[in-house]
């Protein structure tokens, strides 16, 4: 039987059938319903971690143990899981170890498109990535069969477009049964420099092999065309190169590392002119040129951003044939925003009106940078806040900054520089915005929510006894929707020679609606447009007024507070 999966969804089949038992990740867009649907299992162990490096090591832990473990996340996540990721290639596996990176060419979602195929490279560990939902699934069960034949984690490599797109799968795959089995190996898994200088000769022992592998690897296969121009390509590039281009041969590569070289040269040379097509960087190009190849494609085809046929099109095909073929996209660009009732707009409001300096982190509260709040001065990684606050202050001085994370930023890697500014003397303000979830990805539940991802009541994080017990003395706890204490709080706490956090708690909107009515503009309103300046999607400039719109309007209050005129009122 056959049913319509996305790239996720298959995952989640696959890795069940394949039989895993322990799956962990941080939820991070593309990747987050990877583990949203293998908690669906109930025979499969599936939890969110507070960050990717805790689940890498969780799930090294669990395969060491004996049982077949996944862990997934999105591609920047993988550089907070690199420092796991690079020695358990050197221990190897006891049952199979994968690790999904989703990467987000285009950034769709992200801060960078960094292309994780280097990170196989570096980490000397094998790579798989799926072109589509039926390849997704059955290439995780491959992974795990690889993993335990050559004793290594591998990387099953995905992008945004094979995660989210939906295609056919076969699932009528027999369930996989494994029984966990641990054997105490200290020279195998502890590693000491004595045991890792052998360890790492073995791992260039089993990169030899896995290159032999490679060449014969099912997934690595050629779709013989015309000999005139022919295609290397792998993942979602070859669905492109397949429907642009279906009389050419094509040689599409499922493990991207180590390469079959042996298969490629053959390829190459009985092919006239050969043209690389890959998203982003030119990983497999490069290392086909370095074999004295002569292939072509990055001259041509952009190494930015996400390729879709439309480019590759404008890149490869003569002008006028391309744009005959191309059919531009009609629909309307809408720009990102805070949604209308957001309790964090109001403390980006007053931020603003204060001229704070305001170092940002990820997560939805960072569209508190654009217009007309405009509140935010730097966002770099997840966690960046509250040192870049820290070092703001040491080169200037001054305590007009605050650092502003959300609470599941706040537990992925918040708390370490909150501690090194207690340490340090620093007398910097964090502002947590706790709206109790992870509300970019989808709300997903964190250690400060108390609901595990299979939905199960667990400790709550007490994030004002966490901060306490860090060491710091003056901590409040705010309701943002409350822009008077909102300023106060800040003023206050700025003001003081300590370092502080403020945590404004308010349920998402999503998560908790407020009680409140929607409210509407009456015939006071005499354009000062004050309430323009919060930047809520419910309120309009119609005709030398505001207007709201009460399809939109959460009734929160906050525009209403605002105005002097008491032009907005709550419908009744």
């Amino acid at each position: 039987m056959r049913v319509l999966l996305s790239g996720n969804e298959a995952i989640a089949y696959g890795a069940h059938a394949a039989g895993v038992a322990v799956a962990t990740g941080y939820p991070g867009t593309p990747s987050t319903e990877i583990l949203e649907n293998l908690a669906k299992y109930k025979d499969v162990d599936a939890s969110w971690a507070p960050n990717e490096k805790v689940a890498l090591e969780v799930a090294i832990g669990s395969s060491i143990a004996g049982a077949r473990s996944l862990v997934a996340m999105k591609h920047v996540g993988l550089n907070v899981a690199a420092d796991p990721l690079f020695t358990v290639a050197y221990t190897g596996v006891n049952a199979g170890l994968v690790i999904v990176s989703a990467d987000d060419p285009g950034m769709h979602s992200s801060q960078n498109e960094q292309d994780n195929r280097y990170y196989a490279k570096a980490a000397k560990v094998p790579m798989l990535e799926p072109s589509d939902s039926q390849e997704a699934a059955s290439l995780v069960e491959d992974a795990f069969i690889i993993s335990e034949t050559f004793d290594i984690p591998v990387l099953l490599r995905t992008t945004t477009r094979v995660n989210h797109s939906k295609s056919l799968v076969e699932v009528d795959l027999e369930q996989t049964k494994r029984e966990p089995g641990y054997k105490k190996n200290a020279e195998k898994y502890v590693m000491i420099p004595a045991n890792a200088r052998v360890r790492r000769r073995l791992l260039e022992d089993r990169l030899k092999a896995l290159e032999e592998f490679s060449e014969g690897f099912s997934g690595n296969k050629i779709e013989w065309g015309s000999r005139e121009v022919g295609f290397i390509t792998s993942g979602i590039s070859y669905q492109y190169v397949k429907e642009l281009f279906p009389e050419a041969s094509i040689l599409k590569l499922a493990m991207t590392y180590p390469l079959p070289r042996m298969l490629i040269t053959g390829y190459v040379n009985q092919i006239e002119k050969v043209i690389v097509v890959e998203e982003l960087e030119p990983y497999l190009e490069e290392q086909i040129k370095s074999w004295g190849l002569s292939v072509s494609g990055k001259e041509s085809i952009p190494s930015i951003g996400e390729l879709n046929p439309d480019i590759i099109a404008d890149a490869l095909i003569p002008r006028e044939e391309a744009i005959e073929n191309s059919k531009q996209s009609a629909l309307p660009g809408r720009p990102p925003m805070l949604c209308a009732g957001c309790p964090h707009r109001g403390v980006f409001y007053e931020l603003r009106r204060l001229k704070m300096v305001v170092t940002g982190d990820i997560g939805c509260y960072t569209l508190g940078v654009l217009p007309p709040l405009g509140s935010m001065d730097t966002c770099i990684c997840m966690g960046a806040s509250i040192g870049n606050a820290m070092g703001v202050q040491k080169a200037t001085g001054t305590k007009d900054i605050v650092a502003v994370i959300g609470d599941s930023t706040f537990v992925h890697s918040g708390i370490t520089p909150l501690i090194d500014i207690v340490y340090n003397g620093g007398i910097t303000t964090v502002i947590i915005l706790d709206n109790r979830t992870t509300a970019m990805t989808g709300r997903q539940d964190h250690p400060g929510t108390g609901r595990t991802l299979k939905g199960i009541d667990s400790h709550m994080l007490d994030f004002e006894k966490l901060v306490k017990a860090i060491g710091i003395n003056s901590v409040r706890t705010v309701d943002p929707y409350d822009l008077k204490a909102v300023r106060k709080a800040i003023k206050e706490e700025t003001a003081k020679d300590e370092p502080s956090v403020i945590i404004f708690r308010r349920a998402c909107l999503l998560v908790e609606k407020p009680k409140g009515q929607p409210y509407t503009v009456n015939e006071k309103c005499d354009g000062c447009k004050v309430c323009l300046r919060l930047g809520c999607p419910a309120i309009s400039w119609v005709n030398g007024r505001a207007e709201i719109d009460i399809s939109q309007c959460a009734g929160c209050e906050i525009c209403a507070k605002l105005c002097k005129r008491d032009a907005i009122t709550v419908i009744k």
